[in-house]
């Protein structure tokens, strides 16, 4: 569709945002359009939208996926009221229906320690062992990983730069643990990269590893490792900032690192802090227990 083209062009060149990012915004309001049928979207009201969004629910979305997409449509018809001149924006003040908030899922320091031992001194070994442990040592997103640059690496330093949701760049901390598994790396990745590649991780190509390598990668050698829950990025992004923030409590620092635009995203980490002082509590305390 024409204008959904538009859209899409109009975030990537001008709002700048990701092509994940893009690819989602496209996805959802793929699904509006599918909803609507023969309804022309100039024409579409917002009990048009609550119906869409009973539907969904219906068939089982949750809060925070149809909270999304109606995020997507919102700014989709926002651009269509300034660019295309609609007559108004039917999701305007339409909300989502609450979902119970999960938590997201973090290794224990113990789990996270095995993970990391890789005793495997293969290229792609030692490839999957410096990813690893800059995932655990930064806490960096899986895009973020993925698209980083050898020049983004600073050793000396002990920094690395990325760029994050927005195309917001930030620089991290990289751990004496990271650092030492990077230098290895890079010795090997001399020998496996293309003439020109720039990218960090590089597959046996020799050409940057894609976000789908990583996610199997990881599940891989969670397996390898005897670690049993379901091992993914985002689990050691978790698993980094639920770390930190247990040791510091600095949650102001934790929101800088983790490159969280607002605090009120980092602070479902303070929940996982309270989970674990509940459980170092109720093994200590002679009354925590019920009889």
């Amino acid at each position: 569709m024409e204008l959904l083209a538009a859209y899409i062009a109009h975030l990537t060149h001008e709002r700048g945002l990701s092509p994940l990012t893009c690819e989602n915004y496209a996805r959802d309001i793929r699904r509006l359009l599918e909803l609507a049928g023969d309804t022309a979207l100039q024409d579409i009201q917002p009990p048009h939208i609550r119906r869409f969004v009973a539907a969904l629910h219906g068939k089982g979305l949750s809060g925070k996926s149809l909270a999304r997409m109606l995020s997507a449509w919102r700014g989709f018809y926002h651009y269509l009221t300034r660019r295309q001149n609609f007559p108004a924006n039917p999701c305007i003040g339409m909300r989502a229906p609450k979902s119970a908030k999960a938590l997201p899922q973090a290794l224990s320091p113990e789990q996270a320690g095995r993970l990391l031992e890789i005793c495997d001194d293969s290229p792609l070994a030692l490839r999957d062992k410096a990813i690893f442990e800059l995932f655990y040592s930064s806490g960096l997103r899986l895009a973020e990983l993925v698209g980083l640059d050898v020049d983004g690496l600073d050793l000396a330093d002990g920094t690395v730069t990325v760029t994050g949701k927005g195309s917001k760049t930030r620089i991290v901390p990289v751990g004496s643990h990271a650092a030492t598994a990077l230098r290895t790396w890079l010795a090997q990745r001399a020998l496996m990269a293309r003439a020109g590649e720039h990218a960090l991780f590089v597959n046996q190509r020799g050409t940057r590893l894609t976000p789908r390598a990583v996610q199997y990668r990881i599940k891989s050698w969670a397996i390898k490792q005897g670690i049993s829950s379901d091992v993914h990025p985002h689990v050691l992004r978790h698993s980094f900032a639920s770390h930190v923030l247990q040791s510091s409590g600095d949650l102001r620092a934790v929101q800088e690192m983790l490159g969280h635009a607002n605090i009120s995203t980092t602070q479902i980490y303070t929940h996982l802090d309270f989970q674990h002082l509940a459980k170092v509590y109720d093994a200590a305390h002679p009354r925590a227990k019920k009889k």
